[in-house]
């Protein structure tokens, strides 16, 4: 029987197949299909040749709910909220997006005021109804919307998170009225307070919902026809998966579907390599995901972003940017270089596709420099065109006077800068030093600017993982089923008992051993993990404390979230502590591949050694040898430079570092001692 871990990316859909009696993974790469995810994933089950009997178990990592709300092409939506509240999405918080420009517009909401309907109704912060929902008015809305033709609604109502009656009554009359519309209540996506932000998810989760219901039904029936009987399920931000029919209902959960994946496969295997401490590039086509990992453990955030929409589901903590192998690089007004964020995306793709693409990519630039080969088909379809992507480096050169070396050595190099900026955000900014991670990349052109990378940060090791082209659709396959439950109810610490705290956590506790039980784990393969949410009286914004399930020590408690918001701020204030949202993690255990075996005879440097050819490295061009990774001995180490191919991605080994293959299969990429610090 075979499992089977399916990413789709913007530019390509990668597969792992896992055999459970061998123990062996397969990897493949197709052309993402983006007008239909689901030609491409059944193409690349094709490609595989896999019986529909042989399949026992589907993971996928889906961008249709992201690139819903990015494309801005999801339902007509509606919003039903309290009285007098109707603007909330609208005002939103008035941050000002562009600092600099006193005339920049507001961001426009998800849905236009007009759209904003309201009903009487009204909750006190405590839950107790201080006005009697009005179901006649809800009623004559439902009316409106039929009349209006409207395909999701969003019900919001005040303080909702602490009672949640009023909004479960008006989405059942909603549904009666409105039987083909996708009806959600904040209640049930957010439970926690902060209106704007749980208005805007729930919208966002409306709004995204009919296509993908529609997408993830037709990938069944697909499938269905195709024989497969395995169930699907669906990756979701918080790094677990659930089945895809609650993501039908909750797809706001899967908005950093495949970036989560590849996370929690390097947690995964930075551990199992002797790295717990790493930091992650995801270099994909389109974009950069980067998430630090410390100690096997990443940090989650509630502060997401899809566009200009706050997403306040609990996620991991990815910094993304536009930059990924696909990044398109062009003169800027003023006659500077950039590079992304726009991209040449699958289609027509980067020029070197042979695709009718002529603008010059970063994947065009490691082409044009010799640091990819043109001999192995990327994706398994296509055959790069080294003049082609020449012609489009040397047609952008000439713009600015520089020859096609010295402007492919521009682009990346302005690629390099722009992703050690986002890793900055997630550790220098927070006052971590990178220099004491390992830096992990993946993705298909991870890989091929890891050590730039490093040196522009000053790391000295990086560690790149196998099957790196392919490795978030592996982080399907070893993600557990994870379940976040949250309730807020605001209280200062010196007004609550032990007692208190250790009820609110029993209830989610309770639902969390439910739901686990209702996807029949057994208790030995469930876990969980309690955190509060607190701050300083008076403050805006909590800091999260890992706590036990059972705490009995309120004075302890208040120890740990000093602890914590001294490592964050630096000092504490004599103000009272609160407690705003109690939180409980439920993971469901289950089974995990584990790294391919490796291969022990025929390895050698000898027989990994494919020949010479000419790159560039700081303008000079020296023959460098191309080893087959596939073909390397364990524990051999190899000088750079040199570049290291597989199938689905390449790696640089630079001037000054080497690479060495450890016992697990990862490559491990050192920086000489005397190089740059």
């Amino acid at each position: 029987m075979h499992w089977l871990g399916v990413d789709v990316g913007g530019t390509f859909t990668d597969l792992v197949l896992f055999e459970r009696a061998s123990g062996r993974l397969r990897v493949l790469k197709t052309p993402s299909t983006p007008h239909d995810q689901s030609e491409g994933i059944l193409a690349g089950v094709a490609r595989l040749a896999v019986g529909p009997a042989g399949l026992e178990r589907i993971v996928h990592g889906t961008t249709v709910a992201t690139n819903t709300a990015l494309e801005g092409d999801g339902a007509r939506l509606a919003v039903v909220t309290t009285a007098g509240h109707r603007d909330v999405l609208v005002v939103g918080r008035g941050n000002r997006m562009a600092m600099y420009n006193i005339k920049a517009p507001p961001n426009r909401p998800l849905v236009p005021r007009s759209r904003c309907h309201e009903v009487r109704e009204r909750l006190g912060v405590d839950g107790a109804v201080a006005i009697e929902l009005d179901e006649a008015g809800v009623a004559a809305v439902g009316r409106r919307l039929a009349e209006d033709g409207i395909e999701a609604v969003a019900v919001c109502y005040l303080h909702s998170y602490a009672n949640p009656d009023h909004e479960r009554r008006s989405a059942a009359i909603l549904s009666a009225i409105l039987p083909d519309a996708v009806v959600t209540t904040s209640a049930e996506v957010l439970p926690e307070y902060r209106e704007y932000e749980r208005f805007s998810t729930t919208a966002l989760n409306a709004y995204v919902a009919p296509r993908m219901r529609r997408y993830l039904g037709e990938l069944r029936h697909r499938l269905a026809t195709a024989g497969i009987r395995a169930p699907l399920s669906i990756m979701t931000s918080n790094g677990g998966t659930l089945p895809a029919d609650r993501v039908e209902a909750m797809p706001v959960l899967s908005m950093l579907s495949g970036p989560a994946a590849g996370v929690i496969a390097a947690s995964h295997v930075g551990a199992a390599a002797g790295f717990p401490d790493v930091i992650t590039c995801d270099m994909g086509g389109t974009s950069t995901d980067v998430c630090l990992v410390r100690g096997g453990e990443f940090s989650m955030t509630t502060e997401g972003r899809v566009g200009a929409f706050p997403v306040k589901i609990r996620q991991i903590d990815i910094n993304t940017i536009g930059a990924g192998g696909g990044s398109i690089a062009a003169v800027a007004t003023g006659g500077f270089l950039t590079v992304g964020p726009r991209s040449a995306k699958a289609f027509p793709g980067p020029a070197c596709f042979g695709r009718g693409g002529l603008e010059p990519t970063v994947t065009d630039a490691n082409l044009a420099l010799g640091r990819l080969g043109t001999d192995r088909l990327l994706g398994g379809e296509i055959r790069l065109d080294r003049e082609a992507a020449l012609a489009a480096v040397a047609r952008l050169g000439a713009e600015i006077g520089l020859s096609p070396e010295r402007m492919a050595e521009g682009i990346l190099r302005i690629a390099v800068v722009s992703m050690a900026g986002a890793i900055k955000e997630v550790s220098v900014m927070r006052g971590i030093d990178p220099r004491d991670f390992a830096l992990l990349p993946y993705g298909g052109a991870g890989p091929l600017q890891a050590a730039a990378i490093a040196d522009e940060l000053g790391m000295r090791t990086v560690v790149v993982p196998p099957m790196p082209g392919n490795f978030s659709a592996f982080g399907l396959l070893v993600a557990d089923v994870r379940r976040d439950l949250v309730r807020t109810r605001v209280a200062a610490v010196d007004d609550l008992s032990a007692a208190d705290v250790r009820a609110m956590l029993a209830g989610l506790l309770e639902a969390g051993e439910a739901e686990l039980a209702s996807a029949d784990f057994p208790p030995e393969r469930r876990r969980f993990a309690a955190s509060l949410d607190m701050r300083y009286a008076g403050q805006s914004f909590e800091l999260s404390v890992p706590v036990a399930t059972d705490i009995d020590d309120l004075a302890a408690l208040v120890t740990a979230f000093e602890a914590v918001y001294v490592a964050r701020y630096g000092g504490t204030t004599t103000a009272p502590v609160e407690i705003v949202s109690y939180r409980i993690a439920a993971w469901g255990l289950s089974d995990k591949p584990a790294l391919p075996p490796l291969e022990g005879e025929g390895r050698s440097l000898a027989s990994a050694a494919l020949g010479t050819r000419p790159v560039v490295f700081d303008g000079e061009t020296r023959p460098v040898p191309i080893l087959d990774r596939e073909r390397l001995p364990v524990g051999e180490t190899v000088a750079g430079p040199a570049i290291i191919e597989e199938d689905g991605s390449s790696t640089v080994v630079p001037p000054g570092w080497s690479a060495t293959l450890d016992r697990i299969g990862c490559l491990v990429l050192r920086r000489g001692e005397g190089d740059a610090p």
